[in-house]
């Protein structure tokens, strides 16, 4: 293996912090090619998908990957905006304000990169961004505050493969979760009372968090038990009681049982119930996306109107929000202590 680094180096260079902000992914368009090079990428995750490699291989190759590229081309294409995609275009504004609040408390320079586990900017690019900022300290903070294997443990895989190809590693620190992190917290708190200013409380809040197979919960992964604690500090700071709001999980794939309730089953029978209204949250999803501009906010819509019920409001992500770049922003600080040399200040 030939090892990168950096050949006009100056020995007395100012060294960086550096911060790599990741997400999931996107596809590059709306369209049928993108999309399938999209999941072809996803597909072959082993952190996500822990099947037989060549029996998954080909199940991908010879079926999946020639039928859901036009089916998914179609909803991104509904989701898409003059900007591109609105996963990217939340992520980036994250990423910038991160930067913009890091760097006024420090003295050094500080790059904040965004990228993406599949489609761009790869985190492979990211990370080379950071590397020619001769960033000497690197702190990843993966935009998922419930840890997973299938979403930060895959962040760590594609770093640390980037890693294996540097002639100079930096010192690294590795956020694997904030679930209960007390401004993160508040954050989802404050998007739920303005929702509720906006529209009055509904019967029911419903947290819908992106699920995972059962077997990957009984195997050890603890994303379950994040789920609902960050669902129970919401309700509780809310001042919600136990059965004012449920848990569920959305975004199944294949046959197999994945995290129960499902959120399209929980909706059916809560209007089916004689619920009239909902709020719908989803407080795993750092950043708007086609699983909730899309999933969420239209085909469950759908499920819950269809059923009998008759008001449904989906609360947005947090995106860029203020809070949610405050308490990102302390995440980051409060894993970066020792690093930073802070701004001097005016006498």
């Amino acid at each position: 293996m030939k090892y990168i680094g950096i050949s006009d180096y100056q020995h007395g260079s100012v060294a960086s912090i550096g911060v790599l902000v990741a997400n999931l992914g996107t596809p590059d368009a709306p369209t049928v090619p993108a999309l399938r090079r999209y999941l072809r990428q996803f597909f072959d995750d082993p952190r996500v998908f822990e099947f037989p490699r060549l029996t998954w291989w080909l199940l991908t190759r010879l079926i999946i990957l020639n039928r859901r590229p036009p089916r998914s081309a179609a909803l991104y294409a509904q989701i898409w905006t003059e900007q591109g995609s609105p996963l990217l275009t939340h992520s980036q504004a994250i990423a910038d304000g991160i930067q913009a609040r890091l760097q006024a408390q420090s003295a050094q320079p500080i790059k904040v990169a965004l990228g993406m586990r599949y489609g761009n900017p790869s985190i492979p690019y990211a990370l080379n961004q950071l590397r020619a900022a001769n960033v000497q300290r690197l702190l990843v903070l993966p935009l998922f505050p419930q840890y997973s294997a299938t979403t930060v443990a895959s962040v760590f895989d594609a770093v640390t493969r980037e890693l294996q190809r540097w002639r100079w590693l930096p010192e690294l620190r590795f956020i694997t979760s904030y679930h209960d992190h007390q401004g993160y917290i508040a954050a989802l708190v404050e998007s739920v009372r303005q929702a509720w200013r906006q529209n009055g409380q509904s019967e029911r809040l419903v947290f819908s968090f992106h699920g995972i197979p059962k077997r990957y919960f009984t195997g050890g992964d603890p994303y379950y038990c994040f789920c609902h604690k960050t669902a129970r500090l919401v309700a509780e700071s809310l001042g919600l009681p136990k059965e004012r709001y449920i848990v569920a999980f959305q975004s199944l794939f294949g046959r197999e049982e994945w995290l129960k309730p499902y959120t399209s089953d929980t909706l059916e029978a809560l209007a089916k119930s004689g619920v009239q209204s909902v709020d719908i949250i989803c407080p795993g999803f750092a950043a708007d996306c086609l699983e909730t501009l899309e999933e969420i906010d239209v085909q469950n819509r759908e499920v819950f109107l269809s059923a009998g019920g008759k008001t449904y409001h989906y609360i947005p992500a947090l995106n860029d929000s203020p809070l949610h770049l405050q308490a990102l922003t302390d995440l980051a600080l409060h894993h970066m202590q020792g690093w930073l040399q802070p701004q001097p200040t005016s006498a």
